[in-house]
């Protein structure tokens, strides 16, 4: 009996260091991209700390926009490698966050997170991106304010309004900056308009939102006495007969 145990003792203590294990340098990456540039690529870098062969069953993005993909099947012990994420930059801007999900066949740690985080450069701040009307209100202007995001020079911005029944005037105020007035023609009825800004020469689109929007019903002041109808009027009673002549 003691044989055995000893034994299935060995074998665990075999196994517990034959197991194979990635460690991985970092599973988080921040990337600053520069103006222009079309990709943000991630390194996610391991090395095989344990004693036996570790085995990628699939690397997945979660997304279309990253590509994600291991230089190796199969990473012996001892053996660095890495995963690399490319994120499509396109007309993307700010903080954008991917996900790149690791699968191998490790019995501690089958599933691995790797996070790509990308900086983009914005071109252009918009604040605010939403203006409204509501009903009835009076057709004055408002104004929405565009200036240029750190490091791009911005000389000339175009704004074209999805709906004729908005107007737009744009003025520079200074150097890369610039304020669009959107001026509805009536406010009769709701209705919206999605305004696109550009800057001269940028393959770049920004939006902002012009809206008319529904009046709401006045709300009834609390401890207010409610509206009662009056009562319906009644019918009179009909006259009893005048009484006959009596004949003397």
């Amino acid at each position: 009996m003691k044989t055995h145990i000893l034994t299935f003792t060995l074998l665990f203590i075999v196994c517990l260091t034959a197991r194979a294990e990635l460690k991985w340098e970092q599973t988080a990456v921040e990337l600053h991209p520069a103006r222009g540039d079309k990709q943000a690529i991630g390194h996610f870098k391991y090395q095989n700390t344990g004693k036996a062969p570790v085995h990628f069953k699939s690397v997945h993005a979660s997304c279309g926009c990253t590509a994600a993909q291991s230089q190796k099947d199969q990473v012996a012990p001892g053996e660095k490698g890495e995963v690399t994420a490319t994120f499509n930059i396109g007309d993307r801007t700010g903080t954008q966050v991917k996900t790149v999900t690791v699968e191998t066949d490790e019995a501690a740690n089958q599933k691995t997170v790797l996070t790509l985080k990308a900086i983009i450069p914005q071109e252009l701040e918009i604040a605010p991106t939403f203006v409204f009307w509501k009903q009835g209100e009076k057709a004055d202007p408002k104004s929405i304010t565009v200036h240029a995001g750190k490091d791009f020079s911005v000389k000339h911005i175009k704004v074209t309004s999805s709906s004729p029944d908005f107007q737009t005037k744009i003025e520079e105020t200074g150097e890369g900056q610039f304020k669009v007035d959107v001026q509805p023609s009536e406010t009769n009825h709701p209705i919206a308009s999605t305004l696109t800004i550009q800057a001269e020469n940028s393959p770049k689109t920004f939006y902002a939102t012009a809206r008319i929007t529904t009046a709401p019903t006045a709300p009834v002041a609390p401890g207010a006495p409610a509206i009662q109808k009056a009562p319906a009027a009644s019918t009179p009673p009909a006259r009893p007969p005048a009484p006959t002549g009596q004949t003397h």
